[in-house]
């Protein structure tokens, strides 16, 4: 299928070139085209791709959500994150399907969508997306800079995760209610425990968000990106170290497996290019480090560009930056493995023709190849060197394609994107659980646009379950290269980005009461209440809850009742009698004190036994008042309403 796929992509090229012959050659390319399982380029929407891609990374946001955040069933959440420490923490993105801020993958997210912008920013213009993409890496970056709390040097302190990542994968339920469910501690490096990785790869994402910045026109903003990553540099050069042995307590999910020194290189790199492009008189001392520094580093070519390992990356942009024969020759190797091989070693494909590198994130992993390719490719034309360029830009053509649909099961792997897309990514806040269960309800209650799940197997096997994370999990880092070479795909082969980007509506109430009546007799009437707290677009939690209850007396029993109410949930006295009009009278019963929020199945629901006693005195041995009961109508309930903070949320309907 790959040959195939290939070939049909070089007779397009040639088609562009020979376009007094495109009618002549129209039956072949139909030919060659339609006797694979894939489809041409052309018919996919690029526009639309990469406007979805970018928007999923505000789904990712914590914090106060800002105005222009396009997802309806996402709200505030993580306010409170850096109080225990006095930083605010509360923004941010969220790392993947779960509630934890780990800013190593988050700043490898930044540099990488960053580089996108920078290589591809009249694409990102042309689209209308570069507005999008800018607001979602400074919401990324003024997090980062908050994290780097004191930047002293000598005295450097840096938090590097927000959440217990191990309470936080106990717990089944929605970001905006996290803050009920448990405490978030957060997690830094310093000069006595420092992290090299970490603090150089946050460097690099300050550094390179400077740089598309500065082409934005943000000069101030950029030149704060390029001060605080000096000394990030500065920070992560003079206190050595793996970010993951200092940060012990917090269990971190993302240790630096492949050492340290790559970073540092890595961040050396990127404060060389931005400072070139903040200042024409700059000595280049940063690339002197850069090249140092690679020297010590190990130098594989049979894995890919991921948040630990930027060896790749590096041989990309020093051969870019340099023109030395060394890293075009490393960079050559890698991507010879994954297309022709290399040393007898070669990637696998899959029957669909999928580069298959390991099971966990087999599609996020291709498209950060795919998208250095671009990058790598659109240099070697510069150098003349087209076989090559042609070769690899192929690769990253034919792979993205696949990822959009074009493989056997004619799936998208992008939610939201295609006909055919996946409904159950493994992901707490859309699933929208209220009962701490990755099971129920069975289908995610709220779509992900946008995001790329891991993807299939080594024979193109994938299955809709959120329980398999393995397949089905998301994240920032997921999506960053996938973004990047979408604005290369859009650059090269166009599409529209929609007007409007709709999401399926919530047509059941997401908080209400239950009730349930029961007439003892004439006299007494015993009203069940269960406040229901079922919400997920957005989830929220109660915090002052009231029911009023409205029904109908007669005069004389009016002035006879009592109300009572028991409740091991909403320990509070019921108001008494209050009147509407002649005949209608109501009755509140508070849950104040007490949070309902969908967070399991003891704090979803809370019950309260509303007690209505015609008879005053409460003795039901009382003769007279059980003989007038007998020409009393019952009380009939009229109407339930749920107040928040004085605010009607819920009604029943009469």
């Amino acid at each position: 299928m790959y040959l195939i796929l290939h070939f049909s992509q070089k007779i397009f090229k040639q088609l562009r070139k020979l376009n007094k012959i495109l009618a002549g050659v129209m039956a072949l390319v139909i030919i060659v085209v339609t006797s694979a399982p894939t489809i041409s380029q052309g018919t996919e929407n690029y526009g639309e791709a990469l406007q979805k891609s970018i928007m999923y990374f505000e789904a990712q946001q914590a914090g106060k959500l800002p105005e222009w955040n396009r997802f309806p069933w996402r709200g505030d959440a993580t306010l409170e994150d850096g109080a225990d420490v006095g930083v605010d923490l509360s923004g941010g993105w969220l790392d993947a399907g779960d509630n934890v801020k780990f800013n190593y993958p988050m700043a490898y997210s930044v540099t990488t969508l960053a580089w996108g912008g920078i290589e591809y920013y009249d694409a990102y213009q042309k689209s209308d997306q570069l507005v999008h993409l800018s607001q979602n890496i400074k919401w990324a970056t003024d997090y980062l800079l908050n994290s780097f709390a004191d930047d002293t040097p000598g005295n450097y302190v840096l938090y590097g995760q927000v959440a217990d990542g191990k309470k936080d994968h106990k717990w089944w339920g929605s970001v905006e209610v996290v803050h009920y469910e448990m405490e978030r501690p957060a997690y830094k490096i310093d000069t006595s425990c420092p992290g090299t990785d970490l603090a150089a790869e946050t460097s690099a994402a300050l550094a390179s968000s400077s740089i598309l910045f500065r082409q934005n026109g943000d000069t101030e903003y950029a030149d704060l990106l390029v001060e605080k990553a000096e000394k990030l540099f500065d920070f992560a050069n003079s206190y050595r170290g793996k970010y993951s042995d200092c940060l012990k307590e917090a269990v971190p999910f993302y240790t630096s497996v492949n050492g340290d020194q790559d970073e540092l290189v890595w961040g050396s790199i990127w404060l060389h290019k931005a400072k070139k492009a903040q200042n024409n008189d700059y000595s280049g001392e940063y690339l002197e480090i850069s090249e140092s520094e690679y020297e010590k580093m190990s130098k594989p070519f049979n894995y890919t560009y991921q948040f630990d390992d930027k060896s790749y990356g590096i041989y990309v942009l020093l051969a870019m930056e340099t023109g030395k024969i060394e890293y075009q020759e490393r960079a050559e190797a890698w991507l010879d493995f994954w297309t022709v091989g290399h040393q007898d070693q070669k990637i696998t494909y899959t029957p669909g023709g999928l580069a298959f590198l390991v099971e966990w994130g087999s599609l996020p992993l291709v498209a950060n190849t795919s998208f250095l390719a671009f990058i790598y490719s659109d240099w070697l034309k510069t150098q003349g060197d087209w076989t090559k360029a042609e070769r690899y830009f192929d690769f990253g053509v034919s792979q993205i394609n696949y990822i959009l649909g074009q493989n056997p099961s004619q799936r998208s792997y992008m939610i939201g994107y295609g006909d055919n897309y996946p409904q159950n990514p493994h992901h707490r806040t859309a699933h929208g659980s209220w009962l701490d269960s990755m099971r129920k309800p069975t289908n995610n209650r709220n779509l992900l646009i946008g995001a790329l799940v891991g993807g299939p197997d080594e024979q193109d096997n994938w299955k809709d379950d959120r329980n398999d994370w393995v397949q089905n999990e998301v994240g920032v880092s997921y999506n960053a290269g996938f973004t990047g070479a979408l604005a290369k795909m859009y650059s090269e082969f166009g599409g529209e980005p929609l007007e409007e980007i709709s999401f399926p509506e919530v047509n059941q109430p997401e908080i209400y009461v239950e009730s349930q009546t029961n007439m003892a007799s004439k006299q007494v009437t015993d009203i069940n209440l269960t406040i229901v707290n079922k919400s997920a677009s957005p989830a929220r939690g109660l915090e002052n809850a009231m029911v009023r209850v409205v029904y109908n007396l007669e005069p004389k029993q009016a002035e006879n009742i009592s109300v009572s109410a028991v409740s091991n949930d909403c320990p509070n006295s019921p108001s008494q009698l209050v009147k509407v009009e002649d005949d209608v009278y109501y009755t509140e019963v508070a849950c104040e004190g007490t949070v309902i929020y969908p967070g399991g199945d003891t704090d979803y629901k809370k019950q309260i036994a509303l007690k209505l006693d015609l008879n005053k005195s409460g003795s039901s041995n009382n003769l007279f008042s059980n003989l007038s009961g007998m020409f009393t109508k019952p009380i009939t309930i009229s109407q339930i309403c749920l107040y928040e903070d004085d605010e009607m949320i819920w009604e029943s309907k009469s």
